[in-house]
């Protein structure tokens, strides 16, 4: 599954040109006019920014509606609306995990994304099913990209007796992360559901992902149990909060202590820059040394009709998000969807120096906050040295 490959004429984050040479999927020379080896193909970058491959830090892989007839969305406006609508509507609706992970993962790739980490429903109703048909997209589509599952309870840990047990399943079933929900708002058991979560961590070694929709003082609140159990088993650098609504609070006596404590423990924050809800605020958290990852969430699915896999675009998004408008702050947005994802997802082998995993893409622009702002659909995607998508068309066939 690798490849090698000598980049002509490529310029890395926008910078002088360059050529990169590329051996059995690693980059092992990069200078100016560096010589192929005997068999090693050579792509012509013309002049083209290259950037390491986008990283998706956060999705549902098992949830699309993607290939499927339109879905006309009456659901109603709360969380558990939405939850449970979708798990009574999965079989009758025909989204069966393997095939649509596998097409999201194919348009996440033709975009530019390299990496994916999906969470993935496990409930009473329907079991490890999301689990079992998005692990054999993982392995049936890593030439194009890599996936890491997340076992997730959609529905609800200790509301729906029997759904631990489950998770339980899922993590010694290979899943590599351990995931939450609102442990307030949800199981309205908030010690709980955290002795829950954490206790699975602890029992498989593994990395906790918690999604937290709460908002305000009820979330800060969440947000300090964890950080308390992060600080108490010794899960330093172990643990991401997703969405984290809480700390788009305008309030700094509330969320500063909290920002100084993420920092403390390397906990990373994971946000969506959303439109319609208080985001967490990624430069003053980058400041403060907090990781911070981005990703597309649901992709048309019976949520919400939007999402295209593109974290190019999600770039874009934490910029009008954040107000970013200067070029290095574009350019922090994008760090954000590659560089910061790779840390929370500790990619090994990531980026553009000698020794790093080929895994790349090629812009046609002339600066960063260009590619961000203008998103061109001509990219070159790069995987472990082979070209995986040319222009908006991948090498694997969506099912």
């Amino acid at each position: 599954m690798t490849a090698s490959l000598l980049l002509r004429n490529v310029r890395p984050y926008a910078g002088k040109a360059v050529d990169l040479l590329i051996e059995n999927g690693t980059i092992t020379q990069v200078g100016a006019n560096l010589s192929a080896p005997a068999g090693v193909a050579i792509e012509d970058g013309r002049g083209e920014i290259v950037i390491p491959g986008l990283v998706e830090a956060h999705t549902h892989l098992d949830k699309s509606l993607l290939g499927l007839p339109w879905y006309t969305n009456e659901v109603g406006p709360k969380l558990l609306d939405k939850i449970d609508n979708e798990r009574m509507n999965k079989k009758r609706l025909d989204i069966d995990p393997e095939r649509q992970s596998a097409r999201q993962s194919i348009l996440s790739s033709l975009k530019g994304t390299t990496h994916i980490r999906s969470h993935v429903d496990i409930d009473t109703e329907h079991g490890l099913w999301g689990v079992e048909g998005v692990m054999k997209t993982h392995d049936a589509y890593r030439d194009i990209v890599d996936i890491e599952l997340v076992a997730f309870p959609q529905s609800g840990l200790l509301r729906r007796p029997g759904t631990l047990d489950l998770m339980d399943q899922a993590m010694q079933a290979g899943c590599e992360i351990v995931g939450g929900l609102d442990p307030c708002t949800i199981d309205r058991d908030p010690k709980g559901h955290l002795d829950a979560v954490f206790g699975l961590c602890q029992r498989y070694g593994k990395p906790l992902d918690i999604h937290l929709h709460e908002p305000g003082e009820v979330g800060a609140f969440s947000l300090d149990l964890i950080i308390e159990r992060t600080r108490a088993l010794g899960m330093t650098g172990k643990v991401t909060v997703s969405h984290a609504f809480c700390l788009g609070t305008p309030d700094p006596a509330l969320i500063d202590p909290l920002i100084e404590e993420l920092a403390e423990l390397d906990i990373a924050i994971m946000t969506t820059a959303p439109a319609s809800r208080p985001a967490p605020p990624v430069k003053k958290l980058l400041q403060a040394g907090v990781r911070v990852c981005s990703g597309s969430d649901g992709i048309r699915d019976t949520w919400s009709p939007y999402g295209n896999a593109d974290m190019l675009e999600r770039a874009m998004f934490v910029g009008l998000r954040n107000n970013f408008r200067r070029d290095d702050e574009v350019r922090l947005a994008l760090d954000v969807c590659t560089t910061e994802g790779a840390k929370v997802m500790e990619i090994e082998g990531y980026g553009l120096e000698v020794g790093c995993v080929a895994d790349l893409v090629l812009l046609p622009a002339e600066s960063i906050a260009e590619a961000v702002a203008t998103r061109p659909p001509q990219r070159r995607v790069i995987k472990r040295g082979k070209i995986v998508a040319r222009d908006g068309v991948s090498i694997r066939t969506a099912p």
